[in-house]
């Protein structure tokens, strides 16, 4: 009897796969993986890259939108007539949402799918979008615009959870083994690629404590939210038909019984507070940049330049690190040496920033600002 080759079997085997599952124009068979040991194919599908787009836009928009106030924050202060206090609030909540919330998404995406943690988060931060719009309405009286704010700042917060820890899993199920570092650092960087936009776009749209300057920082804010929102809408599966990986196709760890585990885990632990420093420091920086700059003369564009060159750092390393991690999978050696440079430099800059200042010229405003020596 005459025989396919091998190669030539392995794809037609897949195609077959991809026709019964009704989706044949979504697969790659270029990448399709077969074993001859088994009668499991996997396969992997461009539909990924889509949901990939998504919960890059998500994250990218849900960190602006937590971010937005910290460049701008004595303007903010002075528009909303409250307390520097409360502007440092309207990126706390996050903080504050991200404890009781982190647990509820952690267990929605494991018992009902990306798909509905998605839908959810992306709703969320788009209404959390419109309340923060409406607060630069007339209709809504001075005294309650910082509140309708509030509202709005605290919808979006309780979104980053589902938003967050979506990379992870969309990696998992969605990618081969030689792509899931890849896909998880390129979706995990556009959080702080979020907070890179904000810090440069807030203090270039918000030049006075105005309604209109408000407005359309909102609106700038707004948009990527609802784009976002419209993406989540268009993913019709948490799972592919056919998993990409061997351990794709293994199940999850129930909810609760993995949190009995981990918490027993002398490593977990380890590593839960060696991130949560570095994560408390990164989150005491962007939010609290321009406040500990201004005293010293320097202005909310200069603070913004700082924030906006922190993130872009962040993201080369990160970027250097993805692919360096995805193939050597030296993750343990990689996180020491990270961690051990975001020491450094936050003892650095404790210092720098009373350094005597020069004068530099801010390009997208046209005029002087100080910078240190």
């Amino acid at each position: 009897m005459h025989s396919l080759p091998r190669d030539q079997g392995q794809s037609h085997d897949s195609r077959n796969m991809v026709d019964e599952s009704h989706d044949i124009n979504m697969a790659d068979d270029d990448e399709s993986l077969a074993h001859s040991s088994s009668s499991t194919h996997f396969v992997v599908y461009r539909r990924r890259w889509y949901m990939l787009a998504s919960v890059c836009i998500l994250n990218i928009s849900n960190a602006m939108t937590w971010i937005s106030f910290s460049p701008i924050a004595d303007q903010t202060a002075t528009y909303y007539d409250t307390s520097l206090m409360a502007v440092n609030w309207l990126s706390l909540v996050y903080l504050v949402a991200s404890i009781p919330f982190g647990l509820v998404s952690q267990f929605l995406l494991d018992t009902l799918g990306l798909r509905a943690g998605l839908t959810l988060g992306a709703t969320l931060n788009f209404l959390g979008s419109i309340l923060r719009l409406m607060s630069t309405f007339d209709f809504v009286t001075k005294e309650y615009k910082f509140t309708v704010t509030m509202m709005g700042q605290s919808l979006a917060a309780c979104a980053q959870p589902f938003l967050l820890f979506a990379p992870t899993k969309l990696a998992a199920q969605w990618f081969k083994d030689s792509q899931r570092a890849t896909a998880n650092m390129v979706a995990s960087m556009s959080n702080p690629l979020g907070i890179l936009v904000a810090n440069v776009l807030s203090p270039l749209i918000v030049n006075k404590a105005v309604s209109t300057d408000f407005l359309n920082m909102q609106i700038s804010y707004l948009v990527p939210a609802g784009v976002a929102f419209g993406m989540a809408l268009g993913i019709t599966r948490s799972v592919p038909w056919t998993p990409p990986s061997s351990s794709a196709q293994d199940p999850s760890e129930p909810f609760i019984s993995g949190m009995k585990k981990i918490i027993k885990l002398k490593n977990y632990w380890v590593l839960a507070i060696s991130f949560g420093i570095g994560l408390g420091l990164f989150t005491a920086f962007s939010t609290l940049l321009e406040q500990i700059l201004c005293p010293w003369g320097y202005d909310d564009d200069f603070a913004g330049l700082c924030g906006a060159l922190m993130i872009v750092g962040g993201v080369i390393g990160a970027a250097l690190a993805g692919l360096y991690v995805d193939k050597t999978k030296k993750f343990e050696e990689v996180a020491k040496i990270c961690m051990c440079f975001a020491a450094l430099s936050g003892i650095a800059f404790t210092f720098v920033r009373t350094y005597d200042r020069v004068v530099m010229r801010v390009p997208w405003r046209g005029y002087d600002s100080p910078v240190i020596q």
